[in-house]
């Protein structure tokens, strides 16, 4: 028979028992850890609840989507750009197809020719520059002026007059002749042997000082406000001018820098 003493100790042990099994038991950490280091122990309050993980892990998919638009973008670029290229690639090489015809052509025109075939000199066409008209004007501009400048200061009698009317012709003149230059290089009437024939500079000139006259006629009587000065200024420079151009177009046929000859091909 168990005493009741006896009984009272084993109903204490089982109940301790079960206090022990349920209730929960704190985390072991020991005192010399640093707090840096117990962060990173189990049920720490550093770690982060499970709202904020799922906002990080929505944060790197985002990230992740937003660096693939950009690569899909850039790399339709460069499409765009590799098309553009091969669109020039084609282009140029169909030139420079065409500028290997075109040399092949000169390198056996110029072969026929040092095995004695005649270059044509007798009736070689050619063709002016822009910058040959262009100096042409310009210098007749400056020639022609100069003899304005003192026709008029000997009819009128006054610098300033002569200076205004040579002024107000000056650029519109010297345009006038430019423009007329290239439209007269488009015909090769008068041109043998790679000049300009004694025909072709009479015509020059006599279809200039037509329309000069007209020009200088007009400036003078606006500028001088005389009739009679305005005619006699117009008239020297007519009968002045014109054998003066003349001789100027002369001088120029003999004159080779900006000539393009025109070399007929017979492959």
């Amino acid at each position: 028979m168990i005493s009741l003493p006896t009984l009272i100790t084993l109903a204490c042990s089982v109940s301790s028992g079960y206090a022990f099994q349920t209730a929960p038991s704190a985390p072991y950490r020991p005192a010399s850890l640093s707090h840096r280091a117990e962060t990173f122990l189990p049920n720490s309050s550093s770690i982060a609840p499970k709202n904020s993980r799922n906002q990080s892990l929505l944060r790197i998919a985002t990230t992740a989507n937003g660096e693939k638009a950009n690569n899909d973008a850039m790399i339709r670029q460069i499409d765009q750009k590799i098309q553009n290229y091969e669109k020039k690639q084609e282009k140029y090489l169909s030139k420079l197809e065409s500028a290997k015809a075109e040399l092949e052509k000169f390198k056996e025109t110029k072969q026929r020719y040092l095995q004695g075939d005649s270059l044509g000199s007798d009736t070689a066409s050619f063709s002016e520059t822009t910058a040959r008209s262009l100096v042409k004007s310009m210098m007749w501009r400056v020639i022609a002026g100069s003899v304005t400048f003192f026709t008029s200061l000997r009819f009128s009698g006054n610098i300033s007059t002569a200076l205004s009317i040579v002024g107000s012709d000056f650029f519109s003149k010297a345009a006038t002749m430019f423009i007329g230059e290239r439209l007269m290089n488009k015909s090769q009437a008068g041109r043998k042997g790679g000049a300009d024939d004694v025909g072709r500079s009479l015509a020059k000139a006599l279809l200039w000082r037509l329309f000069a006259i007209a020009n200088t006629l007009t400036m003078s009587w606006l500028i001088a406000k005389d009739l009679s000065i305005a005619s006699k200024i117009a008239g020297s420079d007519a009968v002045f001018k014109t054998g003066l151009m003349f001789v100027y177009e002369r001088v120029w046929a003999k004159i080779e820098w900006g000539k393009e000859y025109i070399i007929e091909f017979s492959i």
